[in-house]
């Protein structure tokens, strides 16, 4: 199971997670291997040239259905490149201000951008992650003037806004789920089509009075175009079994994520349906295409 991120994250424990409980299931060693480099695309690009017989798998996270919009190259067609099997879990975006701030809803951080054009930032993990076009989509829908900070990760922007260097934050919810449940955070509104089970008293951006504002970073699982539909079958029930396991579902919600499991036809549709609005996003923001 290829995985094309550095160990550590969220996308890497679950992958192990699913690949010690494959490993049990289907009596052959699952092996996690860690694939990092050019946003993922390293991984990605191996996958997408590997046999398809059922021995190769592919873990991946937002970043697949991003930089089809954010590189000239890359090393796959996410529509043809691939079978999906599953989007495994996901986990929304939380926008917050730090406590200090008058702002407790998207409508009044709305507001106060609006009648203080230029004034304001907003800390984000990095140009291209979820979190950074989720504010930008935030900013090009509402017609506001809300200049995202990219950071080299979720701890330092989420440390930003923590030590009031920023007033607002766009983040993933693992990393800011702690500061928000310790006070040092103060959540606005989560970018989920309903609301986290890691947050139930959030609202989402819907519930928050701005539509067409979902987005997750989801934990999807591929194999390589031409695969079987008999194996893609196979895998699949093993997902929706696995993930019911209350050891690996609690480990899953643990991370900040909400279980899915969608089928393939389901998780298909949202790959052409993400790679599309993020292209959108990317090239309306004006971020430059590496």
């Amino acid at each position: 199971m290829i995985v094309p991120f550095a160990p550590g994250g969220p996308t890497v424990v679950s992958a192990r997670l699913i690949a010690a409980k494959l490993t049990e299931s289907l009596r052959q060693q699952v092996v996690v291997d860690n694939r990092a480099g050019a946003g993922g695309n390293i991984g990605i690009g191996l996958v997408a040239n590997a046999g398809a017989d059922g021995y190769t798998l592919l873990m991946v996270s937002s970043s697949f259905v991003v930089n089809p919009g954010l590189y000239k190259k890359i090393p796959y067609d996410p529509y043809k490149s691939f079978i999906p099997v599953s989007n495994v879990a996901a986990s929304p975006n939380v926008f917050t201000a730090h406590p200090s701030s008058p702002v407790k809803s998207i409508a009044e951080l709305v507001n106060l951008a609006k009648s203080s054009p230029g004034k304001f930032n907003i800390g984000t993990p990095g140009i291209g992650t979820t979190p950074d076009l989720s504010a930008r989509l935030l900013a090009l829908t509402a017609k506001i003037d809300l200049a995202p900070i990219p950071f080299g990760g979720a701890g330092p922007a989420v440390a930003a806004v923590v030590g009031n260097q920023l007033p607002f934050g766009c983040t993933a919810m693992p990393p800011t789920t702690p500061h928000i449940q310790a006070g040092r955070l103060r959540p606005l509104a989560v970018t989920s089509a309903k609301r986290s089970a890691a947050l139930p008293n959030v609202p989402t951006m819907e519930e928050a009075g701005f539509k067409g504002q979902e987005a997750d970073t989801l934990q999807g699982l591929l194999v390589p175009a031409g695969t079987s539909k008999a194996i893609v079958d196979k895998l699949h029930a093993e997902i929706v079994r696995i993930v019911a396991l209350p050891d690996v579902k609690e480990r899953v919600v643990g991370l900040g994520f909400d279980i899915i499991a969608s089928s393939p036809q389901q998780f298909s549709a949202q790959i052409k349906t993400e790679v599309e609005k993020w292209t959108k996003v990317v090239k309306n923001a004006g971020i430059e295409v590496q």
